[in-house]
């Protein structure tokens, strides 16, 4: 098999969905021997670096200092002229970006050097519908302007390609689906801990209801923080597990106190990605309520620990929880639909094994990370022989 020259671009590896995708399929390519680099832009803050004590084969990690989340036309065209140069040098065969603003740069800088196959894979939507119009109108012209300048774009979820397509963004027969790969053998083996329970704080009789997810805007605490309360009105012996840190810790922290629920919460901080299946092990339902998402990752992971869960009707989470066989969907800031949904799932320890057993396979059948790694690397080989080198 012919061994490529393999350039991967994304904005920051912190630790997210997008930067766990990325390395899983950095690592599946360098283990069949092909040569692989990462440049990214510099990753501090808040959510942690995915790069930072973590054990894999060995690649070349190339920091950009240009290539940064704000939008600086100064500093992006700093980006793109040394992303050209480098690019032009290393004289890659394939360069594969991700993320919004490394995706746009780093297709057209590779584009202009040369580089035989440039493709791109969309993880989530810069354009939402909670963004503002005229912030969509840049993002989607800027994605219009990328899709010219790469010859293939994957995405993580049906939903997104057809986003992309209604948008006009590129015409349907240049995407393709290729769900996230993740490392799911530890989630799919997961057992509850007694002791980490008892570390966390949580009560012996309680069920769990836990999510996922950064302490931003967007990722759904605007709802999950109201809804826990209704349902501990309703529920007595509930409790509630956040994983993950982020800029509302404080702000989420005084909210649950004047709800007067604080003892019903805990909270795990930033967990680092191999260690996520524990925390999930200790659910017995997740709620993910981001109204921003491409594939969450987090329900995923879920339901490859045999916890139903529940999500908005948006984006690609319709794809994985499917409506009454492996948790509910409701629709986007439906409060009440989504407390309704808990209260049958907590009242039905029947109904919540078997959704458990329905994502258990599902993830199972469509989510090894192996398989996504095999996937892109057939693809890169079938482009950069020349079978299909159209933009």
């Amino acid at each position: 098999m012919k061994k490529l020259k393999i350039c991967h671009v994304i904005t920051r590896m912190i630790v997210g969905g997008a930067q766990e995708n990325t390395l899983l399929t950095i690592i599946g390519h360098v283990n069949k021997g092909h040569e692989v680099t990462l440049v990214t832009g510099p990753s501090p803050g808040p959510e942690g670096e995915l790069l930072a004590n973590k054990d894999f084969p060995p690649f070349e990690i190339v920091e950009n200092p240009f290539l940064t989340r704000e939008i600086c036309p100064i500093t992006d065209m700093r980006a793109y002229f040394s992303l050209k140069k480098f690019f032009r040098a290393r004289k890659f065969d394939v360069v594969h970006t991700h993320s919004s603003k490394a995706g746009v740069i780093a297709r057209i800088a590779a584009s202009h050097a040369g580089v035989p196959f440039v493709t791109h894979t969309v993880h989530g939507q810069a354009f939402h519908r909670y963004e503002k119009a005229w912030k969509n109108f840049i993002y989607i012209h800027a994605e219009k302007l990328a899709a010219r300048y790469c010859h293939r774009i994957y995405a993580v979820a049906q939903a997104m390609i057809d986003q992309c397509v209604a948008e006009g963004v590129a015409p349907r027969d240049k995407y393709m689906v290729v769900y996230s790969g993740m490392e799911i053998d530890k989630f799919l083996n997961s057992r509850p801990e007694p002791e980490l329970r008892v570390q966390l704080g949580i009560p012996q009789d309680a069920k769990v209801i836990g999510t996922v997810a950064r302490l931003f805007p967007l990722k759904g605490y605007e709802q999950f923080i109201p809804a826990a309360a209704a349902i501990a009105e309703q529920y007595p012996k509930v409790h509630f597990l956040i994983v993950g840190n982020g800029i509302m810790l404080e702000q989420i922290q005084r909210q649950i106190k004047d709800l007067g629920i604080a003892e019903r919460f805990s909270f795990a901080g930033l967990v680092p990605p191999d260690q996520v299946y524990r925390y999930l092990a200790q659910m017995d339902i997740l709620v993910h309520l981001s109204l921003r998402e491409g594939l969450p990752r987090c329900v995923v992971q879920a339901l490859a620990s045999g916890k139903p869960a529940i999500g908005y009707s948006l984006d690609g989470t319709p794809e994985v929880i499917i409506n009454g066989k492996t948790g509910y969907t409701v629709p986007p800031e439906n409060i009440d639909k989504v407390v309704d949904s808990a209260l049958k799932i907590l009242a039905d320890d029947a109904l919540a094994a078997q959704m458990g057993e329905n994502g258990k396979k599902l993830v199972a059948e469509k989510f090894a990370w192996q398989y996504m790694a095999d996937v892109l690397e057939q693809e890169y080989l079938k482009y950069v022989d020349g079978e299909m080198t159209e933009k």
